[in-house]
């Protein structure tokens, strides 16, 4: 291990600003769902299965604009990508605490559709701005610094709300956000190693194809009998290749969708899983014994276990199938199903909170790898819609159990399916190897 890799990578300059700037940048969202739950129910009267409900509508906004956000940064750039979610953060969660239940939900969705794609972007710049090892650290560290933000967000956003203050502290999420957004504007991360290439101008294009049918026309008269003749056959083969243009269009545009991308994406929904399943489970055995207000107890010991594992990974010299990281995190999950008291399920929580950031890390590493940098932004938003995806299904799902069997269920049931996905993944790895042998 080489620990002096994250004072190497710290001393450029740019990689500092940028994972400073996304460490801040991701606290008002990582308060806003707190924030939003407790005023739903403090603030409007309404009960935790309507905020519960406000949540899921926001998640599903955020899963189904990451990807579109990022293919925007692809296309035309950082700068202009990011104004929507400039100006929409402000409008949204001003307006958001001062209407009735009703017109919360359509407003959360867009909310999420348009929020600051603070996550990929950070990804996608450093895997530009970092390489080789560097780009191990560099990823580590983001995973790291996720986990500062949410054991600081969560815990300010439920101090604000429990004090009365839920209207003001929506409104500071996206003022704070909106910021943030235009110090990421300022700085301009890099999303792409090389400017993309001079397109021809279409206009001269245009202007030199009219003057070449001009002198055809004026040198041979009878081509236009003959174009009048051939013109519905021509419009015929138009139609067809408009239609295998179509097709192969498509099919370009998802050609960075590969079979390894897709085995990552499912690491990615598989950890999300695990991880609101988890924090679901410890928030409903410490609830069931009484000692709720020990939760922030058991989370700052599996954080810092996050944390610790972040750092270690990052300073290794050879990368983890992020599948295997997944696979011990997973295993690991299932003893805090046994603890007893709340200091017996922290040191339970060690465990599987020692993989909790190598496994975000190695996703984000091998998605770098894998897909080509003109496609890396959307990739990356699909990356943390399927990482969204995972978390929105891990809560129910531990819920689920909790509620039909007991608390220790939640970590069970989230760990049997964490395990059994990667096994299943571990087998079509071996399966595909296999095959290219044979081939």
């Amino acid at each position: 291990m080489n620990f002096a890799l994250y004072r190497d990578l710290l001393a450029v300059r740019p990689i500092r600003n940028l994972l400073l700037v996304g460490m801040v940048a991701r606290i008002p969202h990582s308060a806003a769902g707190v924030l939003l739950t407790l005023h739903i129910v403090l603030t409007l009267g309404q009960g935790y299965a309507a905020a519960g409900a406000a949540a899921a509508v926001m998640t599903i906004g955020i899963a189904v604009g990451a990807p579109w956000r990022g293919r925007r940064v692809d296309t035309v750039g950082l700068r202009r990508a990011l104004i929507p979610s400039v100006v929409s953060e402000t409008v949204i969660w001003s307006i958001v605490p001062h209407v009735s239940y009703e017109l919360l939900l359509p407003l959360v969705f867009v909310g999420g559709l348009l929020t600051l794609p603070i996550f990929s972007v950070v990804r996608q710049s450093l895997g530009i701005l970092a390489s080789g090892e560097q780009r191990r650290t560099a990823f580590a560290l983001d995973a790291i610094s996720t986990e500062l933000v949410f054991m600081i967000g969560p815990a300010a956003g439920a101090l604000v709300a429990t004090a009365g203050f839920s209207v003001l502290g929506l409104t500071v999420v996206g003022v704070a956000t909106s910021l943030s957004g235009l110090f990421l504007m300022w700085i301009n991360p890099p999303t792409r190693s090389a400017a993309p290439g001079v397109e021809p101008d279409p206009a001269f294009e245009a202007s030199q194809q009219m003057g070449a049918e001009t002198a055809l026309v004026a040198a041979a008269p009878h081509v236009q009998e003959a174009a009048a003749e051939l013109a519905p056959l021509a419009a015929a083969e138009q139609r067809r290749q408009g239609r295998l243009g179509l097709r192969h269009k498509v099919i370009h545009n998802f050609a960075w969708f590969t079979a390894a991308v897709a085995a990552v994406f499912a690491v990615a929904a598989g950890a999300g899983m695990v991880l609101s399943g988890t924090d679901v489970g410890i928030v409903a055995a410490l609830q069931t014994g009484g000692h709720q207000a020990e939760i922030g107890i058991v989370f700052l010991f599996w954080c810092a276990a996050s944390v610790l594992g972040g750092l270690v990974y990052g300073a290794m010299h050879r990368p983890v199938s992020p599948v295997l990281l997944l696979l011990g995190m997973s295993a690991l999950t299932l003893p805090m199903a046994f603890a007893q008291d709340t200091w017996t399920l922290a040191l339970l929580s060690l465990l599987p909170g020692l993989l909790c950031a190598p496994v975000l890390s190695a996703a984000s590493e091998k998605v770098a790898e894998l897909v080509e940098e003109g496609r890396r932004g959307e990739a990356m938003g699909w990356y943390g819609s399927a990482l969204t995806g995972g978390v929105a299904l891990g809560a129910p799902l531990a819920g689920l159990f909790i509620d039909g069997v007991g608390p220790g269920a939640g970590f069970v049931s989230v760990g049997l399916a964490g395990v059994v996905l990667c096994l299943v993944g571990l087998v079509l790895q071996h399966r595909r190897r296999r095959r290219l042998a044979a081939a």
